[in-house]
C-alpha cells in the first residue's frame, strides 16, 4: 500500500491519505474526532513571536526574512512584520484542509506555509475568506456552499501564472497520520487534468493535492528532500 500525500493550501496547506479500506475506515474514525469546530483557543497560538518564527521556517531564510507575516488572531489574520519581496508566510490552521479532509477541524494543524507574490495576489483571499467564515462559526458545508456560490458569480480570483508556496518547515504539524509532516512545494494552476503534469503516475514526484470545483484551481504538491534550515528531510 502506496501512501499519497494531499494537501489542502493559501492557503494551507494539510495531508491526508488515500489508500484502501482500513486506511478509509481509520479516516472515518478520525473525521468522527473532528465532527466540528473545536474552541477557538485551540486553535490560536498565545506567543506572537513564536507564531511568527513558525511562518517563517515554510520557506528558506533568505525567502522568508524579507517576507510579509501574518498570524491568527481572534478576528482573522494580523499583520504582523511587513514585508520587502512579496512573499507572505503565514500558518494556516485546519479549515484550510480539502473539504474531504478528516481533520478539516483539527486543532492540532499548523501548516506553516509561504506565499510567493503570484499566489499571495490570488491565493491568499482564500485563506482570508475561509478563515472568516469558519471563525463566524460557519459549518464545512456552509464554507462549501459559500464558495459554490461565489465560483458561480464568477467572484473567485483567477489564478495568475507561477503561483506556488513552499511548505518546508520541520516544525509543522499537517496530519495526525505517520509522522505528521511532509517537505514540499505547492504549484496553483487552473483547472486541468493532472496528467498534463505526469501527476499521480507511477514513480512521478508529483501528486494532485487538490482539484476544484468548488476551488477554482489545481493544486500540485512535489515533495523535497530537505527542510527548510537545509537538513535532509524524508520522502515519501
Amino acid at each position: 500500500m502506496n501512501p499519497r500525500f494531499t494537501a489542502v493550501a493559501s492557503l494551507i496547506f494539510s495531508l491526508t491519505l488515500t489508500c484502501e479500506a482500513p486506511c478509509q475506515m481509520q479516516a472515518q474514525d478520525r473525521e468522527a474526532l473532528y465532527p466540528s469546530m473545536a474552541p477557538l483557543d485551540q486553535y490560536l497560538i498565545t506567543d506572537r513571536n513564536a507564531e511568527i518564527a513558525l511562518a517563517r521556517s515554510a520557506a528558506p531564510e533568505s525567502i522568508s526574512r524579507d517576507a510579509k507575516i501574518l498570524v491568527l488572531g481572534r478576528h482573522g489574520y494580523e499583520t504582523a512584520v511587513e514585508g520587502k519581496n512579496g512573499f507572505v508566510c503565514l500558518v494556516e490552521r485546519a479549515w484550510m484542509s480539502p473539504f474531504e479532509s478528516a481533520g478539516f477541524w483539527n486543532p492540532k494543524i499548523r501548516s506553516p506555509l509561504c506565499y510567493n507574490p503570484q499566489a499571495a495576489h490570488s491565493i491568499l483571499p482564500f485563506d482570508y475568506k475561509r478563515t472568516e467564515l469558519a471563525l463566524a462559526g460557519q459549518s464545512k458545508a456552509q464554507i462549501v456552499d459559500w464558495m459554490k456560490a461565489a465560483d458561480a458569480k464568477k467572484e473567485l480570483p483567477d489564478v495568475e501564472p507561477g503561483a506556488m508556496c513552499y511548505m518546508m518547515s520541520k516544525a509543522a504539524y499537517l496530519t495526525d497520520d505517520h509522522d505528521h509532516n511532509l517537505a514540499h512545494l505547492m504549484f496553483y494552476t487552473p483547472l486541468m487534468d493532472g496528467k498534463n503534469w505526469g501527476a499521480d503516475l507511477p514513480n512521478s514526484p508529483v501528486f494532485v493535492g487538490e482539484h476544484g470545483p468548488p476551488q477554482p484551481y489545481t493544486l500540485f504538491i512535489v515533495p523535497v528532500g530537505k527542510w527548510s534550515d537545509g537538513t535532509p528531510a524524508p520522502l515519501p
